[in-house]
């Protein structure tokens, strides 16, 4: 009879370290999709910030044209009202300081330079 009961408690003693073990090891599998879940949230929240921030930008244009137009009726020039103008290119080459003209006035033709003379 003891024997018996033994075995009995050996049996129950394995079926309760054996659910102790698939306890832990699911708890550890949740705790790892919590883990990438948080992950994941942080991720959406930066990418979330930052479409909030690009549309400020884009309602900030929006606004202002709004209020351009109905406010101050302002509108887009037509392309026949329009003119280009090209960007003032950089010279060829840098003037070096030694390279001054001489200092002549303009309405005195008989001026002498400040450069040395001959």
């Amino acid at each position: 009879m003891i024997n018996r009961l033994n075995l009995v408690l050996l049996l129950v003693l394995i079926v309760c370290a054996l659910a102790v073990v698939t306890s832990q090891h699911r708890s550890r599998k949740a705790y790892v999709a919590l883990q990438q879940e948080q992950e994941q949230e942080q991720r959406l929240e930066v990418e979330w910030n930052r479409l909030q921030l690009e549309q400020g930008q884009w309602s900030i244009h929006a606004r202002v044209e709004q209020i351009a137009t109905q406010q101050l009726r302002m509108r887009a020039p037509s392309a026949a009202r329009t003119q280009l103008v090209p960007a003032p290119t950089a010279p060829a080459s840098p003037t070096s300081p030694n390279s001054a003209t001489p200092n002549t006035a303009p309405n005195n033709p008989g001026a002498q330079s400040t450069a040395s003379q001959p």
